[in-house]
């Protein structure tokens, strides 16, 4: 299959402007924003139009839940709250009628309650705001390359199934038992599938605002993760795979 070559943006001292990163993917995708905020609404769209993306926007509950109803898109990403109809509202009823595409939620709502509600709603991922661009695209790439066929908010690597709602980790069938943080963290990695993540990037991510958080902490999760994942101490053969010198990503 053909790999084009797409660019993102950063900005540069000499210009302010934003000046061309590659990245590559298998696909453009055909993408829906619902999205009431127009300033932040048009950013997105053209960082994600930058990245040849094709992105219809709207502004509203009711518009966007007409577009979700009515028309194709490989990737919807959808705001919580949005006038006429909420984000939830729209998530719930669309997956009521079977509805399939992938959804990512964006929300300031950063609680363990309210991220539980979209996925149980029948979210397939979520970012809290404020976030990064880069980020978001990283999901829209890891949402599209899930087997058209995965119809659930279970995540599957290889051997390895999560599911998000029910709090449960199965490796070839068998239940593995993890604790809070390391399924927290392994959730993390699943959702992002061969996407490299500095120790920075895992622990705000991971651990967010804890007190505990530490690199030493983070390698000590990994090790535990490996112990009960991997089907042997080699680690370069490892499910959660370490970059020398930049991060680390779960294998494809």
């Amino acid at each position: 299959m053909l790999i084009i070559p797409l660019w993102s943006a950063r900005k540069t001292a000499a210009s302010g402007f934003e000046g061309p990163i590659i990245w590559y993917s298998r696909s453009m995708a055909r993408i829906l924003l619902v999205e009431d905020d127009k300033d932040q609404a048009t950013t997105i769209e053209e960082w994600l139009t930058a990245e040849h993306h094709n992105v219809v926007v709207s502004y509203d509950g009711e518009e966007g839940c007409y577009r979700v109803e009515n028309d194709a898109f490989d990737v919807i990403v959808l705001d919580w709250d949005l006038p006429k109809m909420s984000g939830i509202e729209i998530l719930k009823r669309y997956r009521l009628k079977k509805g399939s595409t992938p959804i990512i939620m964006l929300t300031g709502k950063g609680s363990i309650n309210d991220r539980e509600s979209g996925l149980d709603g029948g979210a397939d991922d979520y970012l809290t705001k404020p976030f990064s661009l880069r980020e978001l695209s990283a999901r829209i790439r890891a949402l599209m390359r899930r087997p058209s066929e995965v119809k659930s908010n279970v995540l599957i690597v290889g051997k390895l199934q999560l599911d998000p709602v029910k709090h449960r980790v199965t490796k070839a069938g068998e239940e593995v038992q993890l604790l809070p943080r390391d399924f927290a963290l392994l959730e993390f990695l699943m959702r992002n599938v061969d996407v490299v993540f500095s120790t920075d990037a895992l622990l705000q991510r991971v651990w967010e605002d804890d007190s505990d958080a530490s690199s030493d902490a983070l390698r000590t999760a990994i090790k535990r993760l490996r112990k009960k994942l991997d089907d042997g101490e080699d680690e370069s053969k490892s499910v959660i795979e370490n970059i020398p010198r930049v991060g680390y990503r779960m294998r494809l």
